[in-house]
């Protein structure tokens, strides 16, 4: 018998032998010894029986995931609007980011400028506190400002305040406080209250209203090197005091330019016997002391002690 008077077929796991016409009868005569030649000859090729079937199983589960996962992403991307131009609100643009629409920023925020659209307003909102730090090149905070409930807070060496031509409107240092707006108004009832000296080139009221210079329980003085000029263009002018009021001019004069002066309530010295009296005339004397008297227009100024006391 030769190798090649053999063709194996495997199918099923089973190996039969298809042999020549010749080789028949030598077939039947070896059955035994060709049963266990055959036997030899049997190969089982594959997987088989559990580990087959755990092998589907991976191969499912493995497919099951790889959709959940992709559903996922698919459903992420949705959800948060993500393309190549940014993510939701968050836009990539040529100078930088813009976002569109709320934020919430949980840590700090960290940028060179931050601006509005056009015509829309730039919002900062916070339910605590805002707080704008600027820092040196050594990190060190050299301004801030500080927005609370019912506070602000602004920690710098000068503050200003400029209009849109950079003129200054106001200013604040340690040395002073500058206004330099055309007019500087307070509307309170109460005044303004100044507890040292206040240097100013003008004090006017507004119109149709009264100007009052009051210290209720201190000395009020207006002084200047060259000169004082107190005017009222339309209306009186008063000056009430509860003690002395002193009018003084160490070399000058003082001028009464009025076309009648009223000088009230001044005491009068009695008549002589001999002398004759006009009804409503008068002559004004003064005292040693600088005190104002009147006497009858005839003969002297004559007065005794209690007048000129």
């Amino acid at each position: 018998m030769r190798d090649s008077d053999y063709r194996l077929t495997m199918g099923r796991g089973d190996v039969s032998a298809a042999t020549s016409p010749a080789s028949q009868d030598c077939t039947a005569r070896s059955g035994p010894d060709y049963e266990r030649y055959q036997h030899q000859l049997v190969y089982r090729i594959g997987i088989y029986g559990w580990r087959k079937r755990c092998l589907y199983f991976l191969v499912i589960l493995l497919m099951a995931v790889v959709i959940i996962n992709l559903a996922l992403t698919v459903w992420i991307i949705k959800v948060v609007d993500f393309s190549i131009d940014g993510m939701g609100s968050l836009r990539v643009v040529d100078q930088g980011l813009r976002l569109e629409g709320k934020a919430e920023f949980l840590h700090g925020l960290y940028a060179s400028q931050i601006c509005s659209r056009k015509d829309e307003p730039l919002k900062v909102e916070s339910s605590e506190n805002v707080t704008i730090n600027a820092r040196n090149n050594k990190g060190l905070i050299t301004n801030r400002i500080f927005v609370g409930n019912s506070v602000v807070e602004s920690i710098t060496e000068e503050f200003l305040i400029k209009e849109r031509e950079g003129r200054v409107v106001f200013r604040v240092d340690r040395d002073e406080v500058m206004v330099a707006a055309d007019k500087f108004r307070v509307s309170g009832s109460g005044g303004v209250i100044f507890d040292g000296s206040i240097q100013t080139p003008l004090v006017r009221s507004e119109s149709f209203q009264q100007l009052r210079l009051e210290s209720p329980t201190r000395t009020l003085k207006v002084g200047a090197p060259e000169g004082v000029a107190i005017e009222s263009r339309a209306g009186d002018i008063t000056a009430a005091c509860r003690k002395d009021l002193t009018l003084r001019s160490k070399e000058g004069k003082i001028w009464f330019d009025s076309e009648k002066i009223e000088l009230k309530n001044i005491k009068i010295a009695l008549p002589t016997t001999r002398g004759r009296t006009y009804a409503g005339i008068y002559q004004l004397c003064v005292c040693e002391n600088g005190r104002l008297f009147l006497s009858p227009p005839e003969g002297h100024c004559q007065a005794d002690d209690v007048v000129c006391k």
